[in-house]
This record gives C-alpha cells, sequence and structure tokens, in this order.
C-alpha cells in the first residue's frame, strides 16, 4: 500500500520485506561491502536519508533537512553522496557514513540530482538542467572538475557507473519515450540498450558488469516492474511481477 525497500535474489527469488512504515521509502543504495543500506524516507514528515543493516535492523537517519534523497555510498563506505533542496534548489551534498560533515559540492541555480559514485571513489556523475535540459555531468568527489558528458535536447539522468569504471549507464527520452543506454565514462559510444514503447528507467550494474537491472511498465499492466538485461542489450528478463510498482533496483555484492 506503500512504498518499502525490499531484497531479492538476482533471479527474482527470495523476497525480503527490509522497511515497514506508513511513509515512503525508496531509492535504496548498498554499501560497497554489501553490509549496509542507504536510503531515503518521508516517515518524519520530509524527505530524509537513512541507513541501516542489510536484513533492515539499525535503520537510522543519518540528515534532518527537508528534502534530502537518492543517495550513492561511496566506494570505501566511509562517505555517502545524495541530492538535497536545503538551498532552495537541488544540489548534490555529501557526508560521512554517520550523518556528519555534510559538505556541498555543487552550487548551480537549475535542479542537480542522481548522484553516483564512481568505482575508484574519485568522481561522481549527476544529472543536472544548468543548461536548459536534464543532461549528465561529471565532477571530481570535491565538486571540482565538472565536465559535461551528454548533449541532448531531452532528457538524459539517473546515471549508473559499471564495476570497472569505464562506462556509464544511464536513461535517456531521446528516441520518444524512456530507454536505458550506456556510454563510455567520457560521453562517447552512446548506445541504446532497450527498445520498449514503456518508460524504462533506473539502471543498475551486477557486481560482474555483465548485467544491468532497472525498472520498466513493459509489461503491459502499468505498474512498473524489474528487468534485467546483458550489458550489451540482449538477453532481457523480468524479475518482478507484481500488481503494484517495483522501482529503483540497487544490486548488491
Amino acid at each position: 500500500g506503500n512504498w518499502e525497500i525490499y531484497a531479492m535474489n538476482a533471479d527474482g527469488s527470495g523476497v525480503v520485506r527490509l522497511t515497514r512504515d506508513s511513509a515512503a521509502d525508496g531509492c535504496a543504495s548498498w554499501s560497497s561491502d554489501g553490509r549496509r543500506i542507504a536510503f531515503e524516507s518521508t516517515r518524519d514528515g520530509y524527505y530524509a536519508i537513512y541507513a541501516m543493516n542489510a536484513d533492515g535492523s539499525n535503520q537510522t537517519r543519518l540528515t534532518s533537512d527537508s528534502d534530502d534523497g537518492c543517495p550513492s555510498w561511496s566506494p570505501d563506505g566511509r562517505r555517502v553522496a545524495f541530492q538535497s533542496n536545503r538551498d532552495g534548489n537541488g544540489e548534490i551534498y555529501a557526508m560521512s557514513a554517520d550523518g556528519s560533515n555534510q559538505t556541498r559540492l555543487t552550487n548551480n541555480v537549475a535542479l542537480d540530482r542522481d548522484p553516483a559514485w564512481s568505482p575508484d571513489g574519485r568522481r561522481i556523475a549527476f544529472s543536472s538542467e544548468r543548461d536548459g535540459n536534464s543532461e549528465i555531468y561529471v565532477m571530481n568527489a570535491d565538486g571540482s572538475g565538472l565536465t559535461r558528458i551528454t548533449n541532448n535536447s531531452v532528457y538524459d539522468g539517473v546515471p549508473a557507473w559499471s564495476p570497472d569504471g569505464r562506462r556509464i549507464a544511464f536513461g535517456s527520452r531521446r528516441d520518444g519515450n524512456s530507454e536505458i543506454y550506456a556510454m563510455n565514462a567520457d560521453g562517447s559510444n552512446q548506445t541504446r540498450l532497450t527498445n520498449s514503447a514503456a518508460s524504462d528507467w533506473y539502471p543498475s550494474w551486477s557486481p560482474d558488469g555483465r548485467r544491468i537491472a532497472f525498472s520498466s511498465q513493459a509489461s503491459g499492466s502499468g505498474s512498473r516492474e524489474i528487468y534485467a538485461v546483458n550489458a550489451d542489450g540482449s538477453g532481457l528478463t523480468r524479475i518482478t511481477n507484481n500488481s503494484d510498482h517495483d522501482s529503483y533496483p540497487s544490486w548488491g555484492r
């Protein structure tokens, strides 16, 4: 009846519910060691970042400002990047894993969101509307060295790094509806991986880099389900089958 965080095996079996409250819990992100999960929740009346153990225990609030969301763990597990509207518009922030040392990394009048930490911990990819529509950018982990890597008249967003750091998967509406694409980390070789009349969104790489999970309305039922596809776009597989929305996949180790 409301958004909660679940976990399952990569083939869709063994579904376990991890959160249980009357608010919206979403945008889960696994720590690199698989022991912790960061997520966003409205359980205290506004969006804030929380973290919990991988079994759902020890749920702890990390931020206290209004409208914080979309957390992403650093590879060493020491920091979490996230988006926040605390300064009046969406910016990218980072903090220590216990919620201390919250630091703004971007400073822009437009919307910055969907941070994703590179596997080497040196860079953060994110989507931004600073050039009039949503594009994907990459910056150093301290906010310096900003580079735009997509350039389209329509939405490009929700970037996700491959485990080897060589590619970035993302969602794009450049073909009239949301599809999953992948490109080299410098923005070259942009390739469409899905081809659906429905909306495909929120890609997440498997730890071995061979598969990409994403959410899609391709089932035709109107609800979102979790699918997975090989990194070259082949081998499409539906993983969940539910009458309500399943979304925001995050592939653990």
